[in-house]
Parts: structure tokens; C-alpha cells; sequence
């Protein structure tokens, strides 16, 4: 049965970086885990009302960013989708009554093709893009995981794509330490993850330390997919954390193993 993964994609230059952060998710492709059926990606670039699946074929390598050298405007990842997958998603949304959309069209954002690219870069493992839904509680996002679980054991690897603290209003680019109020949010989130404390974590916004920094009010799209993987691995609630470094004073790059 495979884990779930809350992985970081940091900036969308991160693909043409070799550092401790993308050796740690090219081993998670290479030497970590089994060759999976297919893949189940949540990214925090696509954000809808309803959860919504992409089965678009061939999908497009979508290159959501500007003023990031050019190299990156002329990069794919030509993954294809996984109709079988896809059609398993939508029989356990509904069988657990959970409202969902269908995009034909959709390809791939930074927030996923980025991470695949490190992990899987042959492109040759099946993917099924999934939208977030940061308007919805996070107890909605776990059960929207919860529905999902079973796959694990049918060979797919559930990933979200986000980031633990994400505030690009206070990026420093030039930065070389860390600042105290990320590494405090996230070493209270590690301790609510590792007792799988959910009552505390479901208001994390009003309970952790700086709450208001590392995921400012209206943009917690990057922190709440990791309720999705959390809920997808609830029948082995265990969290370890693989990595946790940072970048331009806060933003982080962790990698959250479920299960």
C-alpha cells in the first residue's frame, strides 16, 4: 500500500535547481517507493468550488508565472491521463456523496508538473490532476482524502502539491536565514501532525503561532491540500516528516509522508 505525500513546489525556478530539496523528491521517485499504477495530484495552482478532476489527453504543460527565465517558458511534461483512475475517483465521490466537476481541457500547472518532473521526469506514469477547494472547511478536505483511501491499495500514489508556509508578500529573494516566525508555525504544525491532533489542526488558523504570516487570510491555497493526503491515509494516521528546508526567508520546502 503506498503512503500520501504533501510535497512543497517552492518557485517554479525549482525545477532547474540541484540541492538537498529536489535530490530529496527525485529519491522519492527513484528509490522510495514502488513504480506506481498512476498518480493523483492535488495542486494548489488549480483552485475551483467544487473538487474537480482533469482527464484531459494529452495534458498541456501550463506555465502559470512570468519574469522566471525563459528556459521555463519551453519546458513540458508530456504526461498523459489515466481514464481508469479517473473513473474510480468519480465512483468514490460518489459513493461518498461528494459533489464533484469533470474538466476535459485542464493540463498541468507549475504546482504539479514541477514536482513530476523530479519525481517521475520520463513522464511515463499516468497522472490524474485535481483541483483544490481552499473555500471549503479542512474537515471537508480530509473527507474529500477519506474518499479516496482505498486507492492506495490499488497501486496509486496520492500527492498534493503546496506548501506548509507560502506568503509571497514577504519573499526576500536575497535572503539567507530563515525567519523565526516560519520555522515556529511549522515546528507546531509538526507537533500536531505527529499526534495526529485533527481538532487542533482543523484551526490552525486561530492556533498556531503566526498563523496569519505563513498562510495569510485569503490565500491558504498552497497550506490546505495537506488535509487531502492526511485524509487519504486515515486508516494509518502517521505522519513523518522527510524533509524541511527553506528558501528566500520563508518559503518552505518540506515533504510530509502519511501513512
Amino acid at each position: 500500500m503506498f503512503p500520501t505525500l504533501f510535497v512543497a513546489h517552492g518557485a517554479p525556478s525549482l525545477v532547474l535547481e540541484d540541492n538537498d530539496y529536489t535530490r530529496q523528491l527525485k529519491a522519492l521517485g527513484e528509490t522510495q517507493f514502488a513504480k506506481p499504477k498512476a498518480v493523483i495530484i492535488f495542486s494548489a495552482h488549480w483552485i475551483t468550488k467544487r473538487p474537480t478532476l482533469s482527464i484531459a489527453d494529452p495534458y498541456e504543460t501550463i506555465h502559470d508565472f512570468s519574469h522566471f527565465p525563459s528556459i521555463l517558458s519551453k519546458m513540458r511534461y508530456p504526461a498523459s491521463t489515466d481514464v481508469g483512475t479517473a473513473r474510480r475517483v468519480e465512483e468514490l465521490f460518489g459513493q461518498n456523496g461528494i459533489p464533484f466537476d469533470i474538466d476535459i481541457h485542464r493540463g498541468l500547472d507549475h504546482g504539479a508538473w514541477v514536482v513530476l518532473q523530479f519525481m517521475y521526469p520520463a513522464a511515463d506514469i499516468p497522472v490524474v490532476s485535481m483541483s483544490v477547494t481552499p473555500s471549503w472547511q479542512p474537515r471537508e478536505l480530509y473527507q474529500i482524502g477519506h474518499a479516496l483511501a482505498r486507492l492506495r491499495e490499488e497501486g496509486i500514489l496520492i500527492i498534493a502539491s503546496g506548501g506548509t508556509v507560502h506568503n509571497l508578500t514577504r519573499l526576500d529573494w536575497q535572503a539567507t536565514q530563515t525567519e523565526p516566525w516560519a520555522r515556529e508555525f511549522d515546528l507546531w504544525l509538526e507537533e500536531r501532525l505527529s499526534h495526529w491532533d485533527l481538532s487542533s489542526l482543523y484551526r490552525y488558523d486561530a492556533l498556531a503561532p503566526h498563523a496569519q504570516l505563513a498562510v495569510p487570510p485569503g490565500q491558504n491555497e498552497h497550506f490546505v491540500p495537506i488535509f487531502y493526503t492526511m485524509g487519504a491515509s486515515t486508516d494509518t494516521p502517521k505522519a513523518t516528516l522527510r524533509h524541511r528546508s527553506y528558501q528566500y526567508g520563508h518559503l518552505s520546502h518540506s515533504i510530509w509522508q502519511f501513512g
